[in-house]
This record gives C-alpha cells, structure tokens and sequence, in this order.
C-alpha cells in the first residue's frame, strides 16, 4: 500500500510556526490542527499548493506577501476616540471589543493604543499588512468522511469508551 499524499479530499493534520519578516516567532503551534485539502477553502490557497503531493513528516516552507496571507491594513478598520467615551474595561492595550457593522456582521477590534488621552482601536488581523513566513510539518493524513466533505469541515473521531 503507498504511502499517503496530500491531495483532495483528505483531512492533513499539521504542526505549525509563523514568523515575521525579522524570523521572530509570531505563532507556534505543537497541537496538529486539520483541515480538508481542496475542500474547505480554510488555508492560504499558496500553502494548500505548496503542501500538495507531501507526505507525513514532510516539511513545507514558504513566505508569503501581505495579498497572500492576512491581508492588506485596512485604515478604515481603525478607530481613534477620546478614552472617557470607552468602557473602563476596554481602557488598556490588548483589550478586544465586538462592534457589529451596518450589515450585521461582527468585528472584533482591539485597543492597540493609549496617548494623549485618546484611545486607538484596530480591527485589522494583527498581521495584516505584514509578509509572513510559515513552517509546516505534516503530521498525518486521511482519507475525509463523507459527512466531512459534505459539511466542508473536519469532524474530530471521539474516542470510543470501553466498559
């Protein structure tokens, strides 16, 4: 029997790093999340084609422009107010609050600046605007459920409890 490949149809587990432009560690991942090849539409369509055609153990690397990854900054998705006109609990960096637009659609913008008595919200990804390098180590890979193809999204297998 040969070994698996990643191609359509199949559900690749994976381990992962992102590092910035400087090869500073931005993102870490030990934990293999999954996701369906070709099918769900959850991975940067340069990484889905880069791992095509690998293997378990195999390690994919690849850097991609802002276009290709988290975007472009979208100035529009900043907003600066006085800080008396914030909640106390969003008046500290890091804080995240959930604004819904006219379409009803959430964002989620976090404090990203406090100075001069104004405070600076941001509702761009945090890389947005950033070339991002990713390392990926496929850690294994099988065949998608019907059920999974059918909803586009992976189905975590419980563990059967014996008695």
């Amino acid at each position: 029997m040969s070994e698996p490949k990643v191609e359509k149809q199949k559900v690749v587990s994976f381990t992962y790093v992102i590092m910035d432009e400087n090869g500073s560690v931005q993102e870490q991942s030990d934990i293999p999340t999954s996701y369906i090849h070709g099918v769900d539409g959850k991975m940067f369509q340069k990484v889905e084609a880069e791992m095509e055609g690998k293997h378990v153990g195999d390690v994919v690397e690849l850097t991609l422009s802002p276009k290709d990854a988290f975007g472009e900054r979208d100035p529009s998705l900043t907003y600066t107010d006085s800080v008396e006109n914030v909640p106390k609990e969003f008046q500290q960096i890091g804080a995240e609050a959930m604004f819904r637009n006219d379409e009803g659609e959430t964002v989620t913008m976090t404090v990203v600046k406090i100075e001069n008595n104004q405070i600076t919200l941001d509702g761009n990804h945090p890389y947005a605007g950033r070339q991002m390098s990713f390392k990926i180590v496929i850690q294994d890979i099988r065949d998608a459920s019907l059920e999974e193809v059918g909803a586009g999204e992976v189905v975590e297998i419980k563990n059967p409890v014996i008695h």
